[in-house]
């Protein structure tokens, strides 16, 4: 009798010391969240001068994920995609903005005519423009300016890279455990600025 007592105590300390584990846990999960909301978007420059931003990761249950992201959970739906599969989503948001001063120059181009009608030679009639063109490594732009309008084309090319990583908890030196998790993204265009960022990691 007293072995099964000693056993049933040994069980009962084991499920209240997992109970209480999975309690802090839960708790330390959702101050992260409440902090990850509240927290905005922290800009900076990298070593090599390169745009960048650094967001706190959501860490979302799958009934969580599907009530407060209800519109996210649609699209991975129509994807063909179980929510229970799910790893993790990410949702980022660029602005590019570009000064660009630039000389004109004139350009001799055919107007093409639909009604037929020819110049006073009988030849196509010939319009003279301002033409413009500017470009770097990353922005492509040019068009041209009529009397009475403007043409442009504009091309932008970007790269983002995305790092999740941890940040441990400090004591002095000492550094332990998980704090709170973060997302870094660099984006290699110097004229994108970073204006939104979410990574959420689905918790089993």
């Amino acid at each position: 009798m007293k072995k099964y007592l000693i056993l049933y105590a040994v069980l009962v300390t084991a499920a209240l010391l997992f109970a209480l584990r999975h309690y802090r846990g839960e708790n330390q999960r959702l101050a992260q969240n409440q902090e990850a909301l509240a927290a905005d978007l922290t800009h900076y420059r990298t070593r090599a001068g390169e745009e960048a931003a650094s967001a706190q990761v959501l860490r979302l249950r799958c009934a969580e994920f599907e009530r407060l992201r209800a519109e996210d959970a649609a699209e991975i739906r129509r994807l063909g995609i179980r929510l229970r599969r799910l790893e993790a989503t990410a949702r980022l948001a660029s602005a590019t903005q570009v000064r660009v001063q630039t000389p004109l120059r004139d350009t001799v181009i055919v107007r093409r005519d639909t009604s037929g009608v020819l110049g006073p030679t009988g030849r196509p009639r010939l319009d003279t423009l301002k033409a413009f063109r500017w470009q770097d490594p990353w922005i492509h732009i040019e068009g041209y300016i009529a009397r009475d309008s403007v043409r442009c084309r504009v091309s932008s090319v970007d790269t983002l890279r995305q790092v999740i990583h941890r940040i441990p908890r400090r004591f002095l030196f000492i550094r332990w455990g998980t704090k709170a998790l973060r997302q870094e993204i660099v984006s290699t265009n110097p004229h994108t600025r970073i204006v939104y960022a979410e990574y959420v990691r689905i918790e089993r």
